[in-house]
C-alpha cells in the first residue's frame, strides 16, 4: 500500500519496546537491525522518526530516562503494538516486573535467554543477558493497546492473563487494567482457556459484527433520506 502511495508513515513517529544490552547496533540480531531490514526501509518513514534504545550507551540509566522524556515530549504513545513471550512477558518486562516500572535496564530471565537462542544459532552463549524496555506502566499510559498471542507455547500465559487477577509474575495480566486493550489470538493460543471463556468472547465477537453492520445500515438509510431531501428541495 505505501508504495501504491495508498498509505504514509511521513507524519508517524515511532519508539521500539526494547533493544539488547551490549549488542553492537548493526547485528543482524540487534532491534535495530531488525526493525530496519523488516519494516522501515520499506516504508516512507523519515529516519529521524524511529527511536529505538540504544544498548550501547555510555549511561544506559540516562539512556532509559531520556526515552521516556522523549514520549513525553512527543504527547505520549497512540498506539503500543506487541506480542508476548510463554511466560507473559511484555517487551522485556519479564515475570515479577512491577506494574509501575518505566523504561529501564532489565535482566532477562533464563527462558527467554532459551527462547531468543534460536535467532543466535542456538548458542545460548550468544544470547545478552541484559536488555533495555519499556515498562509495564508505560505500556500502559498509550492510549490504545494492541497484543497478540498466537500458538499453544503461549496458551498458558493467555489463560492465566484474562482468566486470573492482575499478577506481576503474569506480565500480560496488566492489560486489564487499561481501557482500551485489545488481545488477538488464533485457536492455538486458546488451549488452556475454559470452553465458557471461549464462547464468551466469540459471542461478544458476533453481537460487535451485528451492532457495527446496524450503524453501517443506519448511515446509509440517513444519507438516503438527506438525499431524497435535497432533491425534493431542487424540485
Amino acid at each position: 500500500m505505501v508504495k501504491e502511495k495508498k498509505l504514509s508513515f511521513k507524519n508517524v513517529v515511532t519508539f521500539n519496546m526494547d533493544e539488547y544490552a551490549g549488542l553492537p547496533r548493526d547485528h543482524p540480531e540487534s532491534y535495530h537491525t531488525f526493525m530496519f531490514r523488516e519494516f522501515f526501509s520499506h516504508i516512507d518513514i523519515p529516519p529521524s522518526q524511529v527511536n529505538i534504545l540504544d544498548g550501547n550507551a555510555v549511561d544506559l540509566i540516562a539512556e532509559c530516562k531520556a526515552y521516556e522524556q522523549r514520549i513525553k515530549e512527543y504527547g505520549g504513545i497512540e498506539l503500543f503494538l506487541g506480542g508476548i513471550g510463554e511466560d507473559g512477558h511484555i517487551a522485556f518486562n519479564e515475570p515479577g516486573s512491577s506494574l509501575a516500572s518505566r523504561t529501564r535496564i532489565k535482566t532477562l530471565a533464563y527462558d527467554t535467554i532459551l527462547a531468543n537462542a534460536r535467532f543466535f544459532n542456538n548458542d545460548i552463549s550468544a544470547v545478552p543477558r541484559m536488555a533495555l524496555t519499556v515498562g509495564v506502566a508505560t505500556v500502559l499510559d498509550a492510549r490504545e493497546v494492541v497484543v497478540v498471542v498466537t500458538g499453544q507455547r503461549k496458551a498458558l500465559a493467555l489463560s492465566k492473563a484474562i482468566e486470573e487477577g492482575v499478577n506481576h509474575l503474569w506480565t500480560l495480566s496488566a492489560l486489564q487494567l487499561h481501557p482500551w486493550a485489545l488481545i488477538v489470538v488464533d485457536e492455538d493460543a486458546t488451549a488452556e482457556l475454559h470452553v465458557k471463556t471461549v464462547k464468551y468472547f466469540k459471542s461478544i465477537e458476533r453481537v460487535q459484527d451485528e451492532v457495527e453492520r446496524t450503524q453501517e445500515e443506519l448511515k446509509a438509510r440517513a444519507k438516503g433520506r438527506i438525499a431524497d431531501e435535497q432533491i425534493g428541495s431542487l424540485e
